[in-house]
């Protein structure tokens, strides 16, 4: 059995008792077959939140919707994965990780299955959200990774599967494109639908069941109460253009989501079992890498939201390239090409700097990328070698934060405390989207389109949210304190 460790007394101690049901980290070959099984769900769930972006005037077009109910295919999955990612997370840590990631992979395949049949907006939506289940992959893999995992193994493959979200996000938007040109809009999720159930099977065959579960219970009315706070702060963000940012309606999701934000930590920090320990959050190697989190996923969303856009203006703008959607995803290439070399790294940068100097590297590089891109955008090389290098830093902050979690809390805490590192990442992207959206409706350009200072005002944007991650990341400590370890 694993040898028992009681946590030092700095360390928070486990607010419900975890059991150990295996003898040992699996072995090599085990392992490389684990870890592809879970590369494969984490890279379908990153195609799936970026493939459709590009599609969706099209999509609009093929299936006679408005602007607005168009819309709700983002704004749905968002909002059921912003939900679903901490309970499923979770019940992960309660109930077994390899159960809950099946779960996970075989509702996105459904959701899948149900938008490539869809001919209305109204069933596409439907299916969005159940994608939306889908959120809950990431903060399941690094659990599985933490407890099958040899520790010389474990950060470099944390680190790769924190890149593959960057490096399915930027070949979802290369492979739009020509999926569009060439098939429809229906295998968009064909696709993913296939990969998918071959992902699920293959999942309950060759992952182990988790040797670490903890006993307790749900704590439902924290889940709720953090359900609907992330739905009014995230819904507001989403419409927040569309509906009028001083609107009432805004104005008053952006009052009770916080409102209820506040009242999930004031019932959390009183629960005998909660959803989420609070006293873990309050760690600085978790608050401190959970908001690096939010301001890494503004700067993320900004450069996957933005350059392709950017590429698409026509020329008569007078800064546009007048790409196509499929010449402008190649451009995305050096990033996901810069994320790949990064990610299967991290365990040797791990172990030689620490992954707080990661984080610390990967922000200076994600600014500079953006500095580079907000001065000089004019030709094709500014934008490929803006993008390596932003790529380089993206990899580096993501597999960093990824491990500076798993690190900084007890083992049976793994699920719920990635999963909040999700939902910060997602927070933060979706605020990317929604001033994104309102720098380039506020500066108009000749025949309606936005003007350069737009984009140029968006990247600054991107820029000093890194900046901010950069200082933020000072204050996580230099190792984190060793994890409570559950009793044999």
């Amino acid at each position: 059995m694993k040898s028992a460790q009681q946590a030092p007394s700095a360390t928070v101690p486990p607010a419900s008792t975890a059991t150990s049901v295996a003898t040992a980290p699996a072995g090599g070959s085990r392992t490389g077959f684990v870890l592809l099984v879970l590369i494969m769900g984490a890279l379908t769930y990153s195609l799936l939140q970026s493939m459709l972006a590009p599609a969706l005037p099209q999509i609009q077009t093929e299936i006679g919707a408005t602007a607005d109910a168009t819309s709700w295919l983002m704004t749905g999955y968002l909002l059921c994965a912003s939900v679903t990612t901490p309970i499923l997370g979770r019940l992960g840590d309660m109930y077994g990780k390899k159960r809950l990631f099946v779960f996970t992979i075989a509702m996105l395949a459904v959701g899948s299955l149900v938008c490539a049949l869809a001919d209305s907006v109204g069933l596409m939506i439907i299916g969005r959200v159940i994608q939306g289940f889908g959120g809950a992959v990431f903060p399941l893999s690094f659990g599985i990774v933490r407890d099958e995992f040899p520790p010389e193994r474990r950060a470099g493959a944390i680190g790769l599967m924190s890149a593959i979200m960057g490096i399915g996000g930027g070949i979802g938007i290369v492979v739009t494109g020509p999926i569009m040109d060439h098939l429809s809009y229906h295998w968009l999720f064909w696709i993913p639908m296939i990969v998918c159930a071959v992902t699920a099977t293959a999942s309950w065959f060759l992952i182990p069941d988790s040797p670490v579960r903890v006993k307790t219970r749900i704590h439902w009315l924290g889940g709720a109460l953090l359900s609907l706070g992330l739905v009014g702060v995230l819904l507001a963000l989403s419409k927040g253009e569309s509906w009028g940012w001083g609107s009432t309606r805004i104005v008053g999701l952006f009052v009770a989501g916080l409102l209820f934000l506040g009242l999930w930590v004031f019932a959390e920090s009183r629960a005998a079992e909660p959803l989420v320990d609070m006293r873990v959050m309050r760690l600085r190697g978790v608050w401190a890498t959970n908001l690096g989190g939010l301001l890494v996923g503004f700067s993320m969303m900004a450069g996957m939201l933005l350059v392709p856009r950017f590429l698409q203006m026509p020329e008569s703008t007078g800064y546009g390239f007048g790409t196509s959607v499929t010449v402008s995803g190649l451009y995305v290439l050096p990033q996901a090409f810069a994320m790949l070399l990064i990610g299967p790294m991290a365990g040797v940068i791990d172990k030689r700097f620490g992954s707080k100097m990661a984080m610390v590297a990967g922000c200076v590089l994600m600014a500079a990328g953006f500095t580079f891109l907000a001065i000089a955008h004019t030709s094709g090389w500014h934008i490929l070698a803006a993008l390596f290098v932003f790529g380089i830093g993206m990899g580096l902050a993501m597999s960093a934060m990824a491990n500076l979690i798993v690190g900084s809390v007890p083992v049976e805490q793994t699920g719920i405390a990635t999963g909040i590192n999700t939902i910060a990442r997602t927070v933060g992207m979706s605020c990317a989207s929604a001033i994104s959206t309102t720098l380039l409706t506020a500066n108009p350009g000749p025949g309606g389109l936005p003007a350069e200072r737009g984009f140029v005002l968006t990247f600054v944007c991107a820029a000093v949210a890194a900046i901010v991650a950069l200082g933020v990341t000072f204050v996580v400590p230099n190792r984190a304190k060793p994890a409570a370890r559950p009793v044999a």
